[in-house]
């Protein structure tokens, strides 16, 4: 069956480079209607004049997301223009290595990670459930999307607050997913293994070698280009998923399901 995006009108965020704008591009694609948000103002500016002239119209929108008044103004410019919103994806992550996992740094990620997609989800889904009284057969009325990490269920040394962070954002798209089913809103969530981003990209060039490492543990083989996050998040916010609701898809090709210990060593 074709999907199609088309009426529909999605604010994504972190939607200047990585994941955010690969799905970006594919909603573009799909025909949505789409806000770009990003804290980065040049390469935003960029991006959305590539997207110029998509099947469905394009809005860009300069902040700082852990601000509330930024959020504000957001929701405030998406109203403005496309009247209501239908999907919402938070793939705007703060990513940070601390070799020391000192406390300093949980602060940081928490807020960035978890308060602030908080905060602008429960904006979108209060206005998504404004339309719940208009929809027909048991239809979501819109979809929520996080962009989580594997590390959720497993961490590394320099990750703990990084790990902590995007555990309680999976906790938060289950607690959300529960609050706001009445309504007809839908919340789940992408964990995230390695993905061909940019910064992932420069990481690779920096030392060739560490793509086959990460393709040596992974159980398909190789490192995933963030077109596949795109597709999944497609899934999630069509009709296609509308029983789905407070559920996290791992996209690693299989890496979490391999004991790094090898065979021999048991």
């Amino acid at each position: 069956m074709p999907i199609s995006l088309s009426g529909k009108t999605a604010i994504i965020t972190g939607a200047a480079s990585g994941c955010g704008l690969a799905i970006a591009r594919r909603f573009c694609e799909l025909g949505a209607n789409v806000i770009l948000a990003d804290a980065d103002e040049k390469q935003l500016d960029i991006e959305a004049e590539v997207l110029e002239g998509s099947e469905g119209e394009v809005l860009k929108f300069h902040g700082n997301l852990s601000e509330k008044l930024d959020i504000k103004n957001l929701i405030a410019a998406s109203i403005d223009r496309f009247e209501t919103v239908d999907i919402l994806v938070n793939a705007a992550r703060l990513f940070a290595i601390d070799p020391d996992d000192d406390y300093e740094m949980l602060p940081r990620l928490l807020d960035r990670n978890v308060t602030a997609n908080f905060r602008l989800s429960q904006h979108v889904a209060k206005l998504m459930a404004t339309t719940a009284s208009e929809r027909e057969d048991h239809h979501s009325v819109g979809s929520i999307i996080n962009l989580t990490s594997t590390t959720h269920q497993g961490s590394l040394p320099g990750l703990l607050a990084y790990s902590v962070s995007m555990a309680a954002l999976t906790q938060l798209t289950r607690s959300m997913a529960l609050t706001y089913a009445a309504d007809g809103v839908r919340v789940n969530a992408i964990a995230i293994g390695s993905v061909k981003t940019t910064s992932l990209r420069e990481y690779l060039r920096e030392d060739d070698t560490i793509e086959d490492i990460i393709a040596a543990h992974t159980p398909l083989g190789y490192v995933a280009d963030a077109r596949e996050i795109a597709d999944t998040a497609v899934y999630l916010a069509s009709d296609m998923s509308n029983f789905m609701t407070g559920q996290v898809l791992t996209l690693d090709g299989g890496r979490m399901l391999r004991d790094p210990v090898p065979l021999q060593e048991h």
